[in-house]
């Protein structure tokens, strides 16, 4: 195995010491392992927390800022926060008005954030769980679709009407409104390697690729032969399409790598993308291509679709600063 790490166990506890040092505007509880805003929000605002295991970087940490989320809450590697630390980094953001739980559909999350949730005391608290992987309906670490691409996009969203002032209940809908707007796929060519583990999470020969796989190295729809760029991006596309229509309103897509596939072959799938898109009748308004949701060092990439209307399109348009996502500022 090789990896940029000192020992194995010590990887997050390094890793949040490092994001510390490099993105002073944040502050980093330690013992919670919480990053949450250097300088909060208005009181009466209504504040997003997200989180879930690490190696999916920079989901979550590196969306906590304006128009985002307000903190995020890190496990250890694939493995979700505990309530205690979850019920911590709520009471830390609430500024009166209540708090978002964003969290992804795996078994593991949903339950720890329920809890949170409900021993968090007066606080009010709306959840959106994220499920938008076609891929599969239930998997080892799901009931249900998992969740993915979508998450970063509901963030974005979300966090920025946030910002506006909109109360705990517009906020709930809105966010539970986009969850169901948008579907995911993804594929791998290579696994990636825990730390802890020190070998791939799967074997995956050198002439094979997993279409359908999930963000913890989950097996996906099926074991293929390595095709071109264009073949992928129909067995990844195409059964999106199938899942629901996107003809009827513009979209936000999102081509998003895996970890350790580089920025001239992401662009090319954009490209291929887009042409299959363009063929269906399915208009991009906006679009979002680098590494946002990963795990860890896997080849690979997803491809999200989110139908938007003008108010999704306003909200994505407005200034964000985060350490991941900046823009309009």
């Amino acid at each position: 195995m090789k990896k940029l790490i000192n020992a194995a166990d010590d990887v997050l506890a390094e890793s949040l010491a490092g994001f510390a040092a490099a993105h002073p505007e944040l502050r980093v509880d330690h013992v919670n392992r919480i990053v949450y805003r250097g300088e909060p929000k208005p009181h009466g605002t209504v504040a997003l927390l997200s989180g879930g295991g690490t190696g999916h970087e920079p989901l979550h940490a590196g969306f906590v800022g304006f128009g985002m989320l307000d903190a995020a809450v890190a496990g250890e590697v694939f493995t979700s926060p505990t309530p205690d630390q979850i019920m911590e980094a709520t009471a830390r953001v609430d500024t009166g008005a209540g708090v978002l739980h964003i969290v992804k559909n795996y078994t593991g999350d949903v339950m720890n954030f329920e809890m949170a949730a409900e021993l968090g005391g007066s606080i009010p608290v709306e959840t959106v769980v994220v499920a938008d992987d076609v891929a599969v309906e239930d998997s080892t670490f799901t009931a249900g679709r998992r969740g993915t691409g979508v998450t970063v996009l509901l963030e974005k969203i979300v966090g920025a009407a946030a910002e506006q002032g909109r109360d705990l209940a517009e906020i709930g809908a809105l966010a539970r409104h986009i969850a169901t707007s948008g579907r995911s796929m993804g594929m791998a060519l290579t696994s990636g390697t825990l730390p802890a583990v020190g070998k791939p999470t799967f074997d995956l020969p050198e002439t094979e690729m997993e279409i359908g796989v999930g963000i913890h190295g989950e097996p996906g729809r099926r074991r293929v032969p390595l095709a071109s760029a264009r073949e992928v991006a129909e067995m990844l596309v195409e059964p999106i399409l199938a899942d629901r229509s996107f003809a009827a309103a513009p979209t936000i897509v999102m081509l998003n790598g895996m970890g350790a596939t580089p920025l001239i072959e992401l662009y090319l799938m954009f490209g291929e993308v887009k042409s299959i898109l363009d063929r269906a009748g399915v208009t991009i308004a906006r679009s979002l291509v680098g590494d946002y949701i990963t795990s860890l060092d896997m080849a690979g990439c997803s491809v999200t679709i989110l139908e938007a209307d003008n108010d999704t399109l306003a909200l994505w348009d407005a200034p964000v600063a985060t350490p991941a996502l900046r823009w309009g500022m």
